[in-house]
Order: structure tokens, then C-alpha cells, then sequence
């Protein structure tokens, strides 16, 4: 099952184990279970420390298994074949099962023992969905610290029925308790955030108690960890307050032009940020949504949990957000057929119709990916023509279930109340609507800024983008913007990363002068008295 290359990596990994790991498998004559099988046994192959049982049990889902100590009852297990983006989150089950340290501050570990309530997790993934795994591994790792919580990670396309039967059309999905708790890219923090009722308090309190920044960067992207990166270089007070460190990044499949590396993943990308920002003293403030900024001589930021952090200078860094089609039916239906991640999503959709709208680079690769998954994709394009590289147009065009049509304006996403059923536009050409009946749309038309909480205080361009100077200046003195944000054109990772740069030694100089200015009217003041 496991080729030399990954048995070499996970020999390795399992040289870190220092506990036994028994491994409950129970399958059935399945070909799905035989490749299970297969998986399971290459894995006790590599360590003395692991062993594979196979046990009847009809209560479970086959194929699946359990990992945990030898007579303890860990509620780990894994409903399908954890390959593709699942295959850290097994790796890393087997390494904190076996003894392996869990990396999570004390306080949370105590946070998610202290946790008063008994919770069974069911989430359903797909293997090429790059924003499950954290879902998955942060409910494993709570599971291991607290036996109160049990979780199943299931692959959705292996267990179709399911899917159907729950009318889950997005992953990650997440159950508890058989209801749903949610969906999209979650991790410990955030999914404690809703488990514990009491910790928002918690968190407004400590926030309240933080002293003044001299430089308090708002958006964790790669702008942001540029620009904490290079402020606390400066050794100023540095602090960065993010929904999600990573942002836009982290539902980025591939990255293959960041210069100096030749290949990477949204996710990769994102922990490698983080991990840098992490080896200075910048105090990172995750999980929290900034809801208004009021500007000072000391600059307030006010977050949506009512905690107030002050800062000196201001970097605003907090990107963009997929676009919206903004017709009826969009919102109603997603996550519910309405979609915009197809490496995420495409797998639910096997075998389905599913259109595509959007005919620039995004658009066309979506619709080229999920051609090879669906019965058939239809692409709309609003232009004359399609927007993206010819070298995709000609793949897109060499492909059998596709059907191309642009000069269409989509005016609604219909639905039976439950999940999509089609899709309406109008021909700009002759005028008719027109209705195509499938079951998913895939929105791929762009990006918006993340602006809403900031109109009328900086000002913003007739797209909603933070406008800039050459130094990243804002309208208003002290507060600077860098990234998808701003006015800065070609929304590129590496151009963030410089424009976070330059954000941030922006506003070391307006310290600079700003601390100047204040000394020589302090003295100004002392003469005039004398």
C-alpha cells in the first residue's frame, strides 16, 4: 500500500514513539478493506510498537479503525483509507497515541480537559481537501486529552451514503452528537471557542489587559507575518490579532511561484509563516475578528468579542475573501450545492452535474478538475471570451463533458429548499434566460477586500480596497495597509509579503518621528514656562 518513499518517512516518525499503539481494524471483503488492510499492515511493519487487530463489530463503520493504548479506550477512529491530505492526520494520531508530545499551550490542554459534557464528533472529509485535515486532527488531539470526546473522521466519497443521507455537500463537515456543529476550516482554538461557552469572556478580559503596541498588525496572511516579522526585528512591541493565521493562504491548494520555493501548499505555506513569526517576541492573538478602528494618538482596535487593544501604529493586513455572485439562491444553498473551494467540494459532487462560473485562471482550472470527477461540467463566463492562459483553454476545450458558454449572466441558483437543483442565466447575446439543471455550483470569480468594518474611517476605493501610497500610508497618520487589501495591483502571495515589509518599516519610521516630534514639544513646552 505504502510506497518505499512514504515507509522510509513514517519508519522515521515512529522511531519517536515511546508507547505501545494497538490498532482496532474492522473491515470486510470490501476491496476498500483490503487496500485498508494492506495500510495497516505496512504500518506495524515499521514499529515493534504498533499492532494491527482485526475485530468484528457491526456497530462501526467498515472500513475503519481505532487508534489508541492497548486496554484504553481512546476515541480516535478513521471511517476510510487516511491517504492523500489525510495522511498527516493519521501520522500525527500515531505519534500522540504513541507518546509523542501534543503541541498545544498548557492552558488550552486544561481548557480542553476541564471540558463538562460528553461529545461524540463525526467529521466528513475528502483526500483532496486541503482545509480538512486541521478539522481532523485538532478533534483527534481533543479526544486524546479528554476520554469524554470521541471522534470518526470519514471519508465522504467512500461512504456515499452517508452523504446523501445527511445532505452533506461541503467539507469539512462537522456532526456532534448527530446534530450539525459545523463547517469549513476550524481548529482547537475555534472549536473550544464553541464548546466552551464562558472562554469569549475569558478572552475579552485578557485582551483588556494588554499594554499599548507600538506597532499592532491586524490580519494574520503573509502581509501580516511580514510585517510582524519585520517589526519585531526593530525590537518595538509588537502584536498581530487574526480571525485564522494564514488566511486566504490556507485554502490555497498549490503554490508553485513563490520565489525560492518550487512547490508547496496553502497549509505548509501557513504553518511556515506562522512557525517564523513564532521565533520573535510578537504576541499573536488568533481566533479573534476585529470589528472597528479608532483612530488616535493611540490607535483602538475593537474586536467583536468587546475587548479594546491599543497601539501606537496600525497595520492593516486582512486580505480578501472569495467573491460572491450575489443573486438569489447563492446564499440560501451554500454548502448545500453552492461551493467555492473544487479541490475541497469536488469529490462530493462524483458523478453529478455541476456548473462552473467564473472563465479566468481560477474558473478553468476548477473546471478542468472536476471534469475528471463529475458526469458534466458547464462553465459561464459573463465576457466575450474566457479570461484564462491559453494553455488552460486548450485543455478545457480537449475535454468531452464540457460545454462552454460565455456572454452569461447568472441571475439565480435554484434549488427544492434542501440542496441545488439548477442554475438560471441570461443570454446577453439574444436576451433568453436559460436553465440548466445540476446539483452544485462552483463560484470562482475573484476576490473581495475585507474592508466592511473600516468604511468611514480609512479611505477606500470604489471596490472597497484600503487606498494606499508608496509607503503604504493610509488617510489616516499611523495606520498603514499592506496585501490583498489594499489598491496595490496583482494580488500575488509574494507581492504581500514585500508590501507587508514595507508596511512595516513604514510605520517603524512614523514612530521614529513621531517619538521626535513629541521630545521637542515637550522641551517647547518646558521653555515657554521657564
Amino acid at each position: 500500500m505504502l510506497d518505499a518513499n512514504l515507509k522510509t518517512q513514517l519508519k522515521t516518525y515512529l522511531e519517536k514513539v515511546s508507547k505501545p499503539i494497538e490498532i482496532v481494524a474492522s473491515l470486510d471483503d470490501s476491496a476498500k478493506s483490503q487496500e485498508l488492510r494492506a495500510l495497516l499492515n505496512d504500518i506495524a511493519t515499521l514499529s515493534e510498537r504498533v499492532t494491527v487487530i482485526e475485530r468484528a463489530d457491526d456497530s462501526v463503520r467498515k472500513p475503519s479503525f481505532s487508534i489508541g493504548e492497548p486496554g484504553k479506550d481512546i476515541g480516535i477512529r478513521f471511517a476510510g483509507i487516511p491517504m492523500g491530505h489525510e495522511f498527516t492526520s493519521l501520522v500525527l494520531a500515531l505519534l500522540q497515541v504513541g507518546g509523542h508530545p501534543v503541541k498545544l499551550d498548557d492552558a488550552v490542554i486544561e481548557q480542553i480537559r476541564s471540558l463538562d459534557g460528553d461529545y461524540q464528533f463525526e467529521t466528513y472529509f475528502s483526500l483532496s481537501c486541503q482545509n480538512c485535515p486541521e478539522v481532523v486532527q485538532a478533534l483527534n488531539v481533543m479526544a486524546l486529552i479528554n476520554p469524554r470526546i470521541r471522534h470518526v473522521a470519514i471519508d465522504g466519497a467512500l461512504f456515499q451514503n452517508e452523504v446523501e443521507a445527511r445532505q452533506i455537500m461541503a467539507v469539512p463537515t462537522m456532526f456532534m452528537n448527530g446534530e450539525v456543529f459545523g463547517q469549513g476550516r476550524s481548529g482547537v482554538k475555534e472549536i473550544l471557542a464553541k464548546l466552551d461557552t464562558n472562554a469569549g469572556a475569558r478572552a475579552a478580559k485578557a485582551l483588556e489587559n494588554k499594554p499599548v503596541f507600538d506597532t499592532l498588525i491586524v490580519g494574520g496572511g503573509p502581509a501580516g507575518a511580514a510585517a510582524a516579522i519585520y517589526s519585531a526585528r526593530k525590537g518595538i512591541a509588537t502584536g498581530v490579532v487574526a480571525e485564522r493565521f494564514g488566511g486566504q493562504v490556507l485554502d490555497t491548494l498549490a503554490i508553485e511561484n513563490f520565489v525560492s520555493v518550487t512547490e508547496t501548499e496553502g497549509p505548509k505555506f501557513a504553518t511556515a509563516l506562522e512557525q517564523h513569526v513564532k521565533t520573535y517576541e510578537v504576541d499573536i492573538m488568533d481566533v479573534q475578528r476585529a470589528e472597528a478602528l479608532i483612530p488616535g494618538r493611540i490607535n483602538e482596535v475593537r474586536l467583536a468579542n468587546g475587548a479594546v487593544l491599543k497601539a501606537k501604529t496600525i497595520i492593516l493586513a486582512t486580505g480578501a475573501r472569495w467573491r460572491e455572485i450575489n443573486v438569489p439562491g447563492e446564499r440560501e444553498y451554500r454548502n448545500h450545492g453552492v461551493a467555492y473551494c473544487p479541490h475541497c467540494d469536488g469529490p462530493l459532487f462524483k458523478g453529478k452535474r455541476v456548473a462552473v462560473i467564473g472563465g479566468g485562471n481560477s474558473g478553468v482550472e476548477a473546471a478542468i478538475d472536476l471534469a475528471g470527477i463529475v458526469s458534466h461540467v458547464t462553465l459561464l463566463e459573463f465576457g466575450a471570451t474566457l479570461r484564462a492562459d491559453e494553455v488552460l483553454q486548450r485543455k478545457l476545450r480537449s475535454l468531452a463533458n464540457v460545454t462552454i458558454v460565455t456572454q452569461a449572466q447568472t441571475t439565480e441558483v435554484t434549488g427544492d429548499g434542501k440542496k441545488v437543483n439548477g442554475i438560471v442565466y441570461k443570454d446577453l447575446r439574444s436576451g433568453d434566460v436559460k436553465t440548466v439543471e445540476l446539483e452544485g455550483v462552483f463560484v470562482q470569480i475573484g476576490l473581495v477586500p475585507n474592508t466592511e468594518w473600516l468604511k468611514g474611517t480609512v479611505e477606500l476605493s470604489k471596490h472597497g480596497e484600503i487606498v494606499v501610497d508608496a509607503r503604504g500610508a493610509t488617510s489616516v497618520p499611523g495606520v498603514f495597509a499592506a496585501g490583498d487589501v489594499t489598491t496595490v495591483p496583482f494580488k500575488q502571495i509574494v507581492i504581500a509579503v514585500g508590501e507587508g515589509a514595507k508596511a512595516s518599516l513604514s510605520a517603524f519610521d512614523h514612530l521614529i518621528r513621531h517619538s521626535e516630534e513629541e521630545t521637542v514639544t515637550s522641551e517647547a513646552e518646558v521653555e515657554a514656562t521657564a
